[in-house]
């Protein structure tokens, strides 16, 4: 896809369609009311007729519209003008994204990028815009004998700004939105995979990729590595399996020697079935997208390395299959962390937190800024907070408003639970320092509860993404969440060095 941001009247746009808006009920956009003054009041008089009322997500596909110079103009229902905010526009970019790639027009030049959204300006507008291109054009097709053609695909996209004044900040917006986008395409492969593809060995195989194109510095711990450092609550889920564990890390070291480094660790449980504690069948083939974690770390990764990010950024992904098998953890086994704490393995499904804590010890080495880890590590997420927000739990309330910031700008929100001492009792044990499980009651908050016990050395945040990183059903795939969000984050990390 190609991009370009221009400034102009859109009357005179030389293209196969210009996108303008139109708002519930019947009332033109300002960029609709210059192509109907241009038109001798072509778009006023089919609006009387009631042939579009402005609903949002209707269009109106017009052909040969007097005054202009675009082959076709497309009319895009905006809804009501006093509840157009940001889940209103980007529905807009979708739907005129979605109708142009269907109807053959090639290239589009969207007005819909100059409508006011409440307490946004144009760069918010941009990138978010570049994203939702992205995400609308987003097919996974790589495994099918037949792929789904488009007859004439989309194929260039303008987007339109005010004024020549704001040219500068959108083309640097621009490059963010497709930059962020490319990530979660990245993100969604890899969670779309299936599990005898997407091995711990293919996300080493892919983090080495993006070194290489990026030229970044890259570490793949081998079982023998990880033995040596004494990783073994990690090992202890990597036992089941006959796929050999990584433990990957990546450095993207773009800000001064001085700046210390925000750490992001991604959990890479390639499948899960639950080990000795086998999960149900029912939907277990959605166990794949446990690295979902591991996947978004890679992909802003990939995001921050397009934009040449100016900050110091390391990414650690402990990756492992959770398989059961003669060897595998059994419910009561005890092992020891990286850490030296102890823990009583009293659920084998509950093995996320088992790699994590790991990787956790292993980040004090870096003298971390912070620490983000990101994991879809709990079903009880799903049950408190949909599909909607991810968790947030942290041991710093500056480090948490700063990422519930950064989700607000993204339109990738999380929510920002409880991590009080009261929780850590459920996580007693009589035989260990901890169990790996706190019963059912509060699960997000005991699971984020075992995992501060690792990260008391620095200042630290926890995004529960089980409710966020797919969706099942008829639209099941990979979402590539939290890439905008932590992409965000890292954007302001950054500009405050400057």
């Amino acid at each position: 896809m190609e991009f370009s941001i221009k400034s102009g009247s859109p009357e005179k746009q030389r293209s196969a369609c210009v996108v303008v808006g139109i708002y519930e009920p019947r009332k033109l956009s300002v960029a609709a009311e210059i192509i109907d003054r241009a038109s001798g009041q072509f778009l006023g008089d089919i609006l009387r007729r009631g042939d579009m009322e402005g609903k949002a997500g209707s269009t109106l596909l017009l052909h040969n519209v007097p005054g202009t110079l675009s082959d076709r103009v497309l009319l895009v229902g905006l809804g009501k003008e006093r509840e157009f905010r940001e889940n209103e526009y980007r529905t807009a970019i979708a739907t005129a994204v979605k109708t142009l790639n269907e109807t053959g027009g090639f290239d589009g030049t969207l007005f819909l990028t100059e409508l006011p959204v409440k307490k946004r300006d144009v760069t918010w507008r941009i990138r978010q815009a570049a994203i939702v291109v992205f995400e609308t054009l987003y097919r996974f097709d790589q495994l099918k004998s037949k792929k789904d053609e488009v007859r004439r695909p989309l194929r260039k996209i303008t987007f339109a700004v005010d004024s020549r004044a704001e040219l500068s900040a959108a083309e640097a917006a621009l490059a963010e939105g497709q930059a962020i986008a490319s990530g979660m395409n990245l993100a969604k492969n890899l969670g779309n995979l299936p599990g005898n593809v997407c091995t711990p060995t293919h996300l080493a195989e892919q983090a080495q990729e993006i070194a290489a194109e990026f030229k970044l510095n890259i570490e793949v711990l081998e079982r023998a590595d990880m033995e040596k450092l004494g990783m073994h609550s990690l090992l202890s889920v990597a036992k089941g399996s006959h796929q050999p564990p990584k433990f990957i890390v990546l450095h993207h070291a773009l800000g001064s020697s001085e700046q210390k480094s925000v750490v992001l660790v991604g959990k890479g449980i390639t499948f899960d079935s639950g080990g000795i504690s086998l999960k149900p069948g029912a939907e277990m083939d959605e166990m794949k997208y446990d690295m979902c974690g591991a996947a978004s770390v890679l992909g802003t990764m990939r995001a921050i390395a397009q934009i040449k990010l100016p900050l110091n950024v390391v990414a650690i992904i402990p990756t492992t299959e959770n398989m059961p098998g003669g060897a595998a953890s059994k419910p009561g086994d005890i092992v020891t962390s990286m850490s030296g704490q102890t823990i009583e393995i009293l659920n084998t499904d509950a093995e996320g937190r088992l790699i994590l804590c790991d990787a956790l010890t292993y980040a004090e080495r870096f003298e971390p800024d912070c620490v983000v880890d990101i994991a879809t590590l709990t079903g009880a997420c799903i049950i408190a907070l949909g599909h909607v927000a991810s968790g947030l739990l942290a041991n710093d309330d500056s480090l948490a408003r700063e990422l519930i910031d950064a989700g607000q700008d993204a339109h990738d929100r999380a929510w920002h639970l409880p991590l009080w001492e009261d929780y850590q009792e459920q996580l007693k044990s009589n035989f260990a320092d901890m169990a790996n499980i706190g019963g059912r009651p509060a699960g997000t908050i005991t699971a984020a509860c075992f995992l501060s016990r690792f990260a008391q050395k620095y200042d630290w945040a926890h995004l529960d993404i089980a409710g966020t990183a797919w969706k099942s059903g008829k639209e099941k795939g990979a979402t590539g969440r939290p890439v905008p969000l932590l992409t965000h984050f890292l954007l302001a990390r950054a500009a405050k060095y400057k």
